[in-house]
């Protein structure tokens, strides 16, 4: 179980010795159980929401289903609340804020925003193009004197074979330059490219849950300052839940649920 530690705001707690470890929840359940276990905070995980409600990963839901389950949440727990917004629910930069500002008026208090769109397939936007985008966020914010900690998501690791590290590194600088808060790199796992990673911004590096990642002591040497569990826990409350239903079906008995 996590210890309590005095409370933060969400941006002082990317700044601890220890990284912040984001408890990425899909619905109230999920989020109860990570404030019960002392989570600092907490983040949804969009591919998560997006399963849970039957549809594919990537903006494929209308931002008011999202909403709903943001404000269900919210309302259910104290927890510091990050919402995975994806491209932002519009290429639009003024419509991306008009849907920051709902998220605000629930009492969220960070974003991630990702530089990949789904299509056909998931592919990489323009990095300048981009960059310009979250600068246009950042104005009219600061316009209108809003607060919110932008995380932003850059995926070369997730979509790139070669220049992974050196297109990251790019975008990296882009994205400082143009007002992010924090950087999240998914699928990145191996020690030298976190290390680089880290030492190309003074921004917050997000890293997630992955099969070769280091442990949490290690990443706290590197210098990562947030980790990220994705949907992985949700995939596996539902493997677990599929192999639980198979003892029940193999014993004809409930038994072995009690």
């Amino acid at each position: 179980m996590l210890k309590r530690q005095k409370k933060m705001n969400f941006k002082e707690l990317h700044q601890q010795d220890k990284p912040l470890l984001i408890g990425n929840v899909w619905d109230v359940p999920s989020a109860k159980i990570a404030e019960e276990l002392n989570f600092q905070a907490i983040g949804t995980s969009s591919s998560a929401i997006a399963k849970l409600l039957g549809y594919r990963d990537g903006e494929e839901m209308k931002f008011s289903e999202l909403e709903y389950l943001v404000k269900r949440i919210r309302l259910n727990t104290k927890l510091p609340l990050s919402v995975d917004l994806e491209g932002g629910y519009n290429r639009t930069p003024s419509k991306i804020v008009q849907h920051i500002k709902r998220l605000l008026a629930l009492g969220v208090v960070g974003i991630n925003i990702e530089d990949s769109i789904v299509g056909h397939k998931r592919t990489l936007l323009d990095a300048d193009c981009f960059a310009r985008t979250l600068s246009e966020i950042k104005e009219y914010l600061e316009k209108e004197h809003l607060d919110i900690f932008i995380n932003v998501r850059t995926d070369p690791f997730i979509l790139l074979q070669d220049n992974k590290l050196a297109e990251a590194q790019k975008r990296i600088l882009l994205y400082e330059k143009a007002g992010a808060d924090g950087i999240f790199i998914p699928c990145i796992e191996k020690e030298p490219d976190i290390k680089a990673v880290v030492a190309a911004t003074s921004l917050p590096i997000n890293v997630m849950s992955m099969p070769q990642l280091p442990d949490f002591e290690t990443l706290t040497k590197l210098g990562v300052k947030r980790i990220s569990m994705g949907n992985f826990m949700f995939d596996a409350m539902y493997h677990q839940f599929k192999q639980s239903t198979k003892t029940i079906l193999n014993q004809e008995s409930f038994k072995s649920i009690f």
